[in-house]
């Protein structure tokens, strides 16, 4: 957990954005049942954790201006805690979590009721289903018809100014997302370490995520990606049943969580140790591209430049190994690239591995900002199924970095994983 004036100071920013007489309520996650009695492993609401630092299900943050932030959480329970852990309880949520007053969770109802005459603004996250159940149970219950048509009339969605937010990390957040990208790193060369024939790609996985576990990280990001072979053309593969073949690639996405901040990781290896002319040649395209974007992703620069640099590299790539016509500008407005890489170059990351922000503004992409992390990651994808020529066919790569954009320019938090041909097959020959 950050330091408790990080919490406090993020929940002031956001009432300096609200109205007075108004309030804000943001709901943590529920536990989700896998099979009967079994949960999945529980994971904190993201909008929550950020304003909070509080891990524990079922619980309720209520703030506003000029009054006292409020926390409801589950009643202490010996009994309960027993079976499934320890809660914090209300009486020590001052001490704990520097949060103003504590409520059982079982008084939500009528201390949320007892506020309400003297609100005419609620804020809430409108894609968060639990804080809407909460506020339309609230709004029903014992309200005259004009009195709670104006409540209605003024809800704002507080997802908007959470994403202004925490699209801008501050200097805790940096601390602890260069800790995760190093993390995510050393499972990545460890994998690049063990790879080798006839392992399947689940057992490639359980080396990487071991790797996180223990270097201290209680989670992954995000279910890894281990594709062999043609696997690697499907964007999201998560199977990983398959046996690594000798000739082949294999792609492995996976980054490691810490404070619930990610990291996300993508490299592309030899499965034998080296690439082969047909593989070398796509992956010097997909590394060229990466070069050209970050070199574009600048302070002040268009968020959609690095995108644009490395589409551009991509498509002369292609056209180069005659696997689309040219010339570059035509096959880019054609869009003749859009078989072999059909997704953008990078998404906003921190708390969610596809981090909350604004990619446009008023129509028009938004300027890069310091303190903004961006992933960078051109690929290619040549399935047996596509017109590339045969010697192609059956290729993925993809290859890709954290990015932290300050005025010095991008920092790569993740560079210490090898990427270029020459460190990568050296890395696997001297393992």
């Amino acid at each position: 957990m950050l330091a408790l004036n990080v919490y406090a100071e993020r929940r002031s920013r956001i009432k300096a954005l609200m109205p007075e007489n108004s309030l804000a309520i943001v709901s943590a996650a529920r536990e989700v049942i896998r099979n009967r009695d079994a949960e999945y492993p529980f994971r904190q609401s993201s909008d929550f954790w950020y304003l909070t630092g509080f891990t524990e299900p079922d619980a309720v943050l209520v703030f506003g201006p000029s009054q006292p932030d409020r926390l409801f959480v589950r009643p202490k329970n010996i009994e309960k805690e027993v079976w499934t852990g320890r809660r914090l309880g209300p009486d020590r949520v001052k001490m704990k979590l520097g949060i103003d007053e504590g409520y059982s969770l079982e008084s939500f109802d009528a201390e949320f009721a007892r506020l309400l005459p003297d609100v005419f603004w609620l804020e809430y996250p409108f894609n968060c289903l639990y804080s809407a159940e909460l506020v339309d149970k609230a709004l029903g219950a014992q309200m005259s018809h004009s009195r709670r048509h104006e409540l209605l009339s003024h809800r704002v969605d507080l997802s908007r100014n959470l994403q202004l937010t925490r699209m801008i990390k501050s200097v805790e957040e940096m601390n602890v997302m260069r800790e995760a990208s190093r993390i995510s790193a050393r499972g990545h060369i460890e994998a690049m370490r063990t790879c080798e024939p006839g392992m399947t790609e689940d057992q490639l996985a359980s080396i990487v995520e071991h790797s996180f576990r223990m270097q201290g990280s209680p989670s992954v990001a995000y279910q890894t990606i281990v594709a062999g072979g043609e696997n690697a053309c499907i964007l999201h593969y998560i199977d990983r049943t398959d046996r690594l073949l000798s000739n082949d690639l294999v792609l492995i996405d996976a980054g490691c969580e810490i404070e619930g901040y990610a990291g996300d990781i993508t490299r592309t290896l030899p499965v034998s140790g080296a690439f082969s002319g047909a593989q070398a040649d796509i992956y010097d395209v997909v590394l060229g591209a990466q070069i050209d974007a970050l070199s574009d992703m600048q302070v002040g620069m268009s968020i959609r430049s690095f995108h644009e640099a490395a589409l551009r590299a991509l498509t002369n790539g292609l056209i180069d190994l005659n696997i689309i016509d040219g010339p570059v500008e035509e096959a880019l407005a054609e869009k003749r690239y859009r078989p072999y890489y059909m997704h953008g170059t990078g998404h906003f990351l921190g708390l969610d591995v596809h981090d909350v922000g604004i990619y446009e503004k008023n129509k028009e992409p938004i300027k890069l900002e310091a303190g903004m992390v961006i992933t960078c990651e051109p690929g290619l994808y040549l399935s047996n199924r596509s017109a590339a020529p045969s010697p192609f066919r059956g290729i993925g790569v993809r290859i890709e970095d954290d990015v932290l954009i300050t005025t010095a320019g991008p920092e790569v938090l993740t560079e210490e994983v090898p990427k270029t041909r020459t460190d990568v097959e050296a890395l696997m020959r001297d393992a």
